[in-house]
C-alpha cells in the first residue's frame, strides 16, 4: 500500500461539524486525517456523522492522546504550521506527499509556544478584509490541502 498523499491534523478541534467535513475531504483525497485529543466533542455526535455523510468507511483516522505525542513523533521537515498570526502565505510553502499540515482549535489556534518554536514552518492564508479575522477550519483545511496536491501535480 502507498503512504496517503497529505496528512491533516487537528489539534484539539471544538466544532464537530468541521471534522466531519474536514474528515470527507480526507477520505475525498485519499489523506489521512489526525485528531489530537482531547476533543471538544464525542466521535459519536451526530453533527459529525452528518457532516461527514455515508463516508466514514473511506477514511482513515488516526488519534493523538496529545499534541506533543504526535509533534514527538514526526520528523520536522514534514510539519506545516497554519495560523492568523503570521504573515507568510500558504502559496510560499513547498509540499510533498507524507507532509502533515497542522491546524489549530477552531476557538484558539495553535499553541503559542508551538508558533515560536516552529516559526519557520508556519504559514497563513491572506485575506484582504481586516475585519474578518480568519476563514472556517474546514476552508482553510481544503484550501490548504489542494494546494498542497496541485504542487504535486495531482
Amino acid at each position: 500500500m502507498s503512504p496517503p498523499p497529505f496528512n491533516i491534523v487537528l489539534v484539539e478541534p471544538d466544532i464537530p461539524q468541521n471534522t466531519g467535513s474536514i474528515a470527507r475531504l480526507c477520505g475525498a483525497t485519499d489523506s489521512v486525517l489526525h485528531l489530537i485529543r482531547p476533543l471538544g466533542f464525542s466521535t459519536d455526535d451526530k453533527y459529525l456523522k452528518r457532516a461527514g455523510l455515508d463516508y466514514w468507511q473511506f477514511i482513515t483516522i488516526k488519534y493523538w492522546d496529545s499534541f506533543e505525542q504526535f509533534l514527538t513523533a514526526q520528523a520536522e521537515i514534514k510539519l506545516f504550521f497554519f495560523t492568523t498570526k503570521i504573515k507568510r502565505a500558504y502559496t510560499e510553502a513547498h509540499f510533498s506527499p507524507g507532509d502533515f499540515l497542522i491546524f489549530g482549535k477552531e476557538t484558539k489556534g495553535l499553541p503559542e509556544e508551538t508558533l515560536q518554536l516552529y516559526h519557520d514552518r508556519c504559514y497563513t492564508l491572506p485575506m484582504a478584509n481586516p475585519n474578518i479575522r480568519s476563514l472556517n477550519l474546514a476552508m482553510t483545511a481544503g484550501i490548504v490541502l489542494y494546494e498542497a496536491l496541485r504542487q504535486n501535480g495531482e
